[in-house]
């Protein structure tokens, strides 16, 4: 097999060509793993949301260049598949697109485990906690004005009609139930940073240590921010009728419409590990908490991307290992 030589992420690599896999037998994809940025190297510097799953699964795997995707794609012999699809929706969702229509892979019954960093409001969640989603809703898709424009303490949102399919999945219930099973005895990791920071916060939820949740991933490529649009994004989630909004982030709703299209959204799996909190604390204003002085930051950045990690390999090492009982879909009964 031909290679070349790429650049990614600040990396050069040598990457295995994809030319001529189509006439190969596709690689049985049991579980893809994706992930959405790389601070350096796949492993041994400064871990983001992918060195944890790379370390894991793949550190014998070739890197497999898939052409639309932004990064490469690896597999083990397992069956287990990852990538870091990009940043935000558009090309988060083109790089999945690009990696399900591939013809070196067989997505015929895999399961899908979106992961990566999020937000999370104060009153709760805090810092290093991992959050499996029961609901994925598009913060978009929808009709805003200024709140001087509108009715004085009214929401300054309205969903937008035709959209009704796109901007709301709920996930199966029965995995998401695995996924919390599975992680019930997962102990987090905390950094004395953290736990510092949490203390400016007067939310119960806020001070508490890290922990295992569930609840609304919100998804949009506005880095929202602030007291007034964290409550905007509860109010979305109970307009849609969907669990508490737990989770900001930019990328898990596309990344499911996309799947979704092609194989539906039974078999998809999202957890986010919370970095900051979406609003300041009541001494800072929003801006002061966008652009934070030198140390005034959240910390507990490396331990939460640990977490994630933690928290989600029991799912992908119990259906790989017990993939008879998985292929034909989530088995009916949380059980050890």
């Amino acid at each position: 097999m031909r290679t070349f030589t790429k650049t990614l992420w600040g990396t050069s690599a040598v990457v295995l060509t994809l030319a001529g896999a189509a006439s190969a037998e596709p690689i049985e994809v049991k579980v893809f793993i994706s992930a959405m940025f790389e601070i350096g190297e796949n492993s041994g510097d400064r871990a983001g949301e992918y060195q944890h799953w790379y370390e894991r699964y793949w550190q014998d795997a070739a890197p497999q260049e898939v052409p639309g995707a932004i990064a490469p794609v690896h597999c083990n012999d397992e069956g287990v598949c990852g990538s870091v699809l990009g940043m935000g929706k558009v090309n988060a969702a083109a790089s999945m697109q690009a990696i399900l229509l591939n013809p070196a892979y067989d997505f015929s019954d895999a399961y899908y485990l979106i992961t990566g960093v999020a937000g999370t409001p104060p009153s709760r969640g805090t810092i290093g906690d991992v959050v499996w989603a029961s609901w994925l809703i598009d913060y978009d898709l929808g009709h805003r004005w200024a709140p001087e424009e509108g009715e004085p303490g009214e929401p300054v949102f309205m969903p937008r009609k035709g959209y009704e399919e796109y901007r709301v999945h709920e996930l199966n219930p029965n995995l998401v139930a695995w996924g919390i099973e599975l992680s019930s005895d997962v102990a987090l990791k905390d950094s004395e940073e953290a736990q510092t920071y949490r203390m400016r916060y007067p939310d119960a939820a806020a001070q508490a240590a890290p922990s295992v949740k569930v609840g609304t991933h919100m998804t949009g490529d506005t880095f929202f921010h602030g007291p007034g649009l964290s409550d905007e994004a509860q109010y979305m989630a109970e307009l849609y009728e969907a669990d508490d909004y737990l989770v900001t982030e930019m990328e898990d709703n596309a990344i499911a419409q996309v799947i979704n299209r092609l194989h539906g959204t039974d078999r998809i799996a999202a957890i986010r590990g919370s970095v900051n909190f979406d609003q300041g604390h009541p001494d800072e204003t929003t801006l002061q908490h966008l652009d934070p002085a030198p140390g005034e930051t959240a910390g507990g950045f490396a331990e939460t991307v640990e977490n994630i990690a933690l928290v989600g390999a029991p799912l992908v090492d119990r259906i790989v290992a017990d993939w008879e009982a998985w292929k034909d879909g989530v088995p009916a009964v949380v059980a050890d």
